[in-house]
């Protein structure tokens, strides 16, 4: 995690559901996180696909902007509180209502801060509802450095119409500073997903996913080594393999040109699809941001495919490495011959690890020089442009698997066939063999019998 550790805190119901989470705090994750609340919202001069808010596919659909929510809890008097539960006011979250749950004491659990979100009105809603969010909530302090944050993803239902941490934090750690003039402050931001099953979608505002982006930049990181390494790693056995490359060299060299061009595409829906299932874990909240990622990935694929093709031309593109997939309307090209794009593949070098957020002076300088805010900005940029290259590296990736997986099994199915074949000659040679040897003994017998009559 990005400047932070992580604790033993536990996503769960009220009712006991329990779920892996991520909470987070420290100085640098603060510092992080809140550098993006005094913002001018000046335009970015980013590609069209970097800083919008909406997806190019669903232009009609709500925008995650219009599916987010903010809200803030001032509980007065807080030491002195003796109730067991207390609800927050309800408040509209990408158009359902919500509120934020405390157990001041604990639920179920002893000398800790119970923090949950739930659905308003519950009972009353149709059956078969469900609303799918990704939330974070956070727990003031008179230092900014100190704010406390927990972030999940999970979606609501009947059975769990409520969700947090039983274990958000110790109560004796809420008199360092979070408490002033005995008021305590929560905050609840919401974000709704409204997630696809046949493409990478977006689905996160835009200054909420800047926030959760610099907290989770490094799970992001290794997201993407890991899948990359794992495809490589394949690759790079078969290449190491003299003896099996060279075959496969000369099995793909000795397809006519007409069926390699018909085996080196195929439907992006039907990549799309896998891709989504592989990469959005409901349970993960960095899936969201993977998501963005892809999305924002598979948009620099066609602007630099469209580029290419000359019908534009976008400035910020030339800076990306050359694809080695281009789209096609609805179907995904290599760029290149199998052959090459494999050795590229498993030989060039991953890019190097991003800045980190303890290393990155503009969010340490930002209180004190008032211009550093445009110098944040630029380096923000930086990591949204960053998330694409990675998203367009995973999708490049993929797509290059599924495509060579299909091109290895007719490889397979071919070497199968041609040792059947060398099988059968051995078969026949044997059995030639066998015949001449028996003519052979056939005629010294009757030569046998002829010299016996004579005797």
């Amino acid at each position: 995690m990005a400047g932070a550790s992580a604790t033993d805190d536990s996503s769960a119901s009220t009712a006991g559901m329990r779920d892996d989470d991520r909470s987070l705090s420290g100085e640098s994750l603060s510092e992080w996180r809140s550098c993006d609340q005094g913002e001018s919202g000046s335009p970015s001069t980013s590609p069209p696909f970097w800083d919008t808010d909406y997806d190019d596919d669903d232009p009609a659909g709500p925008k995650p902007s219009e599916l987010y929510g903010r809200h803030t809890w001032r509980i007065e008097n807080f030491s002195k509180e003796k109730k067991r539960e207390m609800k927050s006011e309800p408040f509209e979250a990408g158009g359902y209502k919500w509120y934020i749950l405390v157990y001041p004491q604990g639920c179920d659990v002893s000398n800790h801060l119970s923090l949950f979100l739930c659905v308003a009105n519950h009972d009353k809603l149709l059956p078969g509802w469900s609303h799918f969010a990704q939330f974070t909530i956070a727990v003031g302090n008179m230092d900014p450095k100190k704010i406390k944050y927990s972030d999940t993803l999970h979606r609501f239902w009947k059975k769990e119409h409520d969700w947090g941490w039983k274990k958000f934090m110790e109560l004796s750690k809420i008199q360092d500073g979070f408490l002033v003039d005995d008021v305590l402050e929560i905050i609840a931001q919401v974000q709704v997903i409204r997630e696809k099953v046949d493409r990478p979608f977006r689905c996160l505002d835009r200054p909420y996913r800047r926030e959760l982006l610099r907290v989770y930049t490094t799970n992001i990181e290794q997201i993407y080594r890991r899948f990359i390494e794992e495809r490589r790693n394949k690759l790079t056995k078969l290449i190491e393999d003299k003896i099996r490359w060279s075959s496969f060299r000369a099995f793909w060299s000795a397809i006519d040109p007409r069926t390699r061009h018909r085996m080196s595409r195929e439907k992006t829906d039907i990549i799309l699809k896998v891709l989504v299932k592989h990469f959005f874990v409901e349970k993960e909240v960095t899936s969201t941001l993977v998501m963005d990622s892809l999305y924002t990935g598979l948009k620099a694929l066609e602007y630099q495919s469209m580029g290419k093709k000359g019908r534009t031309k976008i400035a910020e593109l030339d800076e990306l490495p050359a694809p080695m997939v281009n789209v096609d309307m609805d179907i995904f090209v290599l760029a290149g011959d199998v052959i090459t794009l494999l050795e590229r593949a498993a030989l060039e070098p991953l890019p190097c690890q991003p800045v980190s957020p303890k290393d990155d002076k503009c969010s340490q300088s930002r209180m004190k020089d008032g211009s550093s805010g445009e110098v944040n900005k630029i380096s923000m940029e930086r990591e949204e442009r960053r998330l694409t290259e990675l998203g367009r590296k995973i999708l490049e990736t993929f797509v290059l698997s599924h495509i060579f997986s299909g091109i290895e099994v007719a490889y397979q199915e071919a070497v199968a066939l041609k040792r059947q074949e060398e099988l059968i000659r051995e078969e026949e040679a044997a059995g030639l063999e066998n015949e001449t040897k028996g003519k052979r003994g056939g005629g010294a017998n009757e030569k046998d019998k002829r010299a016996k009559k004579k005797q």
